[in-house]
């Protein structure tokens, strides 16, 4: 018969309550927000590094398209609705995305989550 040892689990030290702090984390670039003309409009979109990522990672799962969607309809958050009303034909959709990556420092095609390390 073998003897097993009891695993003892680590304890953390009471000034200690955490592994890495989140909240510390500044973004590495300038988080201005590109803004475009379009239809006699300005519209403004959040920078790419600045949008939650959690609606980007479910649209993404749709396709280069869907992502690009869901990218503009997070960056364009409440001015959403009345960008969709006034529609995008698809020969613009690729300039624009591109023009906003580039803005956010991305060459085209460049994911969102990508780093430069």
């Amino acid at each position: 018969m073998t003897t097993q040892k009891k695993a003892t689990a680590a304890r953390r030290p009471d000034d200690k309550p955490y592994d890495f702090n989140l909240d510390a984390v500044e973004a590495e670039v300038d988080l201005t927000p590109f803004v475009f003309q379009y239809q006699g409009r300005r519209w403004s979109m959040a920078h790419l590094m600045d949008l939650d990522i959690m609606p980007l990672i479910t649209a993404a799962q749709n396709g280069d398209a869907a992502a690009m969607l869901g990218a503009f309809r997070e960056a364009l958050g409440k001015d959403w609705p009345a960008f969709e009303k006034v529609g995008l034909k698809q020969f613009r959709l690729q300039p624009l995305f591109e023009a906003y990556q580039g803005h956010c420092g991305m060459a085209p095609g460049e994911s969102g989550a990508s780093t430069d390390s």
